[in-house]
C-alpha cells in the first residue's frame, strides 16, 4: 500500500457523524485536511490505499499534569470516512468508517526538533494559536501522562476532566524518567519511560471494553507470571451519536526492557542450525524444542487463569456444525482466490468435516491472534504480550469466547513459518535446482518446526484426547488456508510455506 493517501474532498469538520457535547469547544475551525495529510504520513494509520475524508473532529479533553513551560496536551478522536464501501455489499467488507486518536501538544511557538510531528498551526478557541505536533513524539508532553497517572495512583484525580486515569496498586511510578517513542510497523503508539513502564496508546479506538486492557487487569490481579503487569489504563466517556459511551485510549505496564521477542529469537536458532547442516536439530545448538515447551507450559496456565475469572461454556453439537461450517466458507472462499488450493479441497473439507461430527465443543477468553510475534523471553521465562484479538474482527467479536485450540494452532504454525522464513532469505536457494546442501537445510527446517510443535502441544496439553485432535488439526488447517490467501495477496513468494503446510494436512 502506498504512504500518500488518495485525494480527499475537503469538507467542513463538523458536517455529520459524531455529535458533540454542548460544552466541546468548537473543533470546526480546524481543517479536516490538516488530519487527512497526517495520517497519511503515519505508520499507524490502517487506512492507506483506500480513498478517504476526515468528518468530525472530536476534542476528548486536556491531559492533567501538566507544569510550567510544558505545552499544552488536547486528545483528539478524528473520524475517518472511507469512500471505497459498497452499502449493498452487506457484510465482509472494510468499515466505513473508523475513528483514530491524535493526542495534540500545543506549543506557542515552533518547535524545530519536532518538525517531524507537525501537524498544523491554527487559532483554537480555548488556547488562541498555536503550533500543534504529535504529543507522543514531544518528551515534555508525555511527561504530563507520567504525572495523571502518579495522580490517580495517590487520588488526586479531577472530577471535571473528561479524561479518567485509573491506576491498579502496587507500584511506584519513576516520574524522572524520560519518554521514548518506539519505531516500527505497529497499528499502536508505545512509548518508553526509561526503565520503568511503557505506555501504548491505542491509534485507532473502538467504543466498548479494550480486550487487551480487560484480561491484563485480570491476569495482573491474580499474579500471573507470563504478561507485563498492567500499571494502569485511561479512558474517557464520550457522545459519538448515540449517547454517552466509554473509549479506552492507552494502557500502562511494566517495561520489560531485557526480553527478547520471541520471533526474533526463533530465526535467530533457526540460523544456529543452519550453520551446521550436517547436525541434526535434536543435536544442535539451535534446537528449539525447549522454549517451544516452556511456552506451551505458559500459555496453558494463562488459559487456565483466563478460564476461572471469564465466562467459560460448553456448547453442543450445534456449535461445532456452526464452526465446521464457517471453516468450509472459508475454504470456498479461500480457493476461489488462490487456484492453487483447489487440489487438497477434498482433503480440507474432510479435516472440517470431523470438527461437525464432535458432540461438544468447550470455549472461553483466549489470546485470539497467538504467535510468536506476541511473545517476549525474559530471564524469568516466557510472557504473552497484546491480548487485543484479531485485529480484523469487530469488537464485540474479540469480546466472545472461543476454543483455546484456536491459540495452540495459531503458534503451531508459527513454529512451521519460523525455519521457512529463514529458508527464504537464504541467498543461495534456488527451488528450481535444489543442490544437496539446499535439500540439507529444507529437512533441518522440517525437523525444527516439527520438534518445537511436538514439544509445545506435549507441555501444553499431555496426551490429546481424539475429539481434541480433531479440533487443533482443523484449527490449524483453517489458519493454513487464511494464509495462502495472505501471501498470494502480499508475498506471493512465500505462498509455498502455507501450501506445503496443506499438502501435509491432505497427506495425513
Amino acid at each position: 500500500m502506498t504512504d500518500v493517501p488518495p485525494s480527499t474532498t475537503e469538507t467542513e469538520a463538523g458536517s455529520e457523524g459524531i455529535d458533540r457535547q454542548a460544552e466541546t469547544p468548537a473543533p470546526r475551525r480546524l481543517d479536516p485536511k490538516v488530519f487527512v495529510d497526517y495520517l497519511g504520513r503515519t505508520r499507524w494509520f490502517g487506512g492507506k490505499g483506500r480513498p478517504f475524508t476526515v468528518g468530525d473532529i472530536l476534542v476528548i479533553g486536556e491531559v492533567p499534569g501538566r507544569v510550567e513551560d510544558s505545552p499544552y496536551v488536547v486528545v483528539h478522536l478524528v473520524e475517518v470516512q472511507y469512500g471505497d464501501v459498497d452499502p449493498s455489499a452487506g457484510a465482509g467488507q472494510e468499515p466505513a468508517t473508523e475513528l483514530y486518536q491524535i493526542p495534540l501538544a500545543f506549543y506557542e511557538h515552533p518547535q524545530g526538533r519536532l518538525d517531524h510531528a507537525f501537524v498544523g498551526w491554527w487559532e483554537d478557541p480555548d488556547y488562541g494559536w498555536v503550533h500543534a505536533y504529535d504529543a507522543l513524539h514531544d518528551r515534555e508532553a508525555m511527561a504530563c501522562w507520567q504525572r495523571a497517572f502518579h495522580a490517580a495512583s495517590t487520588g488526586h484525580i479531577d472530577p471535571d476532566s473528561d479524561l479518567q486515569f485509573h491506576r491498579l496498586p502496587g507500584h511506584d511510578l519513576d516520574l524522572d524518567a524520560h519518554s521514548a517513542l518506539f519505531s516500527g510497523h505497529q497499528s499502536n503508539s508505545s512509548v518508553a519511560y526509561g526503565e520503568d513502564a511503557i505506555m501504548k496508546v491505542f491509534r485507532k479506538v473502538t467504543p466498548g471494553v479494550n480486550p487487551d486492557i480487560q484480561i491484563h487487569e485480570v491476569l495482573t490481579n491474580v499474579g500471573s507470571t507470563h504478561i507485563a503487569d498492567l500499571y494502569g489504563w485511561l479512558d474517557a466517556v464520550v457522545d459519538l451519536g448515540e449517547g454517552p459511551t466509554t473509549v479506552q485510549l492507552a494502557m500502562l505496564q511494566r517495561f520489560l526492557r531485557t526480553a527478547s521477542d520471541g520471533w526474533d529469537l526463533a530465526l535467530a536458532s533457526v540460523r544456529n542450525l543452519f550453520a551446521e547442516p550436517e547436525v541434526h536439530a535434536s543435536e544442535s545448538g539451535g534446537d528449539f524444542a525447549a522454549e517451544a515447551a516452556r511456552l506451551g507450559e505458559a500459555l496453558a496456565e494463562v488459559h487456565r487463569d483466563l478460564a476461572t475469572h471469564f465466562p467459560v461454556e460448553r456448547r453442543g453439537r450445534d456449535a461445532a456444525v456452526a464452526l465446521a461450517g464457517a471453516m468450509r466458507a472459508r475454504l470456498e472462499s479461500a480457493m476461489a482466490a488462490v487456484p492453487e488450493l483447489a487440489p487438497y479441497g477434498e482433503a480440507l473439507g474432510a479435516v472440517f468435516d470431523r470438527v461437525a461430527e464432535l458432540d461438544e465443543l468447550d470455549v472461553q477468553r483466549i489470546h485470539g491472534d497467538l504467535h510468536l510475534g506476541q511473545t517476549l523471553r525474559t530471564s524469568l521465562g516466557w510472557k504473552i504480550v497484546d491480548f487485543e484479538g484479531e485485529p480484523a474482527k469487530p469488537l464485540a467479536e474479540r469480546l466472545l469466547p472461543d476454543s483455546p485450540w484456536r491459540d495452540v494452532a495459531g503458534m503451531l504454525r508459527s513454529f512451521d513459518y519460523a525455519p521457512h522464513a529463514v529458508l527464504h532469505q537464504q541467498p543461495d536457494i534456488n527451488p528450481s535446482n535444489v543442490s544437496d546442501l539446499e535439500e540439507q537445510l529444507a529437512n533441518r527446517a522440517n525437523e525444527w518446526a516439527n520438534r518445537a510443535r511436538n514439544h509445545f502441544v506435549v507441555a501444553y496439553g499431555g496426551d490429546l484426547t481424539p475429539e481434541q485432535r480433531i479440533l487443533l488439526d482443523a484449527y490449524v488447517a483453517d489458519k493454513a488456508v487464511y494464509e495462502t490467501v495472505y501471501e498470494a495477496r502480499n508475498r506471493p513468494t512465500w505462498i509455498d510455506i502455507p501450501l506445503e503446510a496443506v499438502a501435509r494436512i491432505g497427506a495425513s
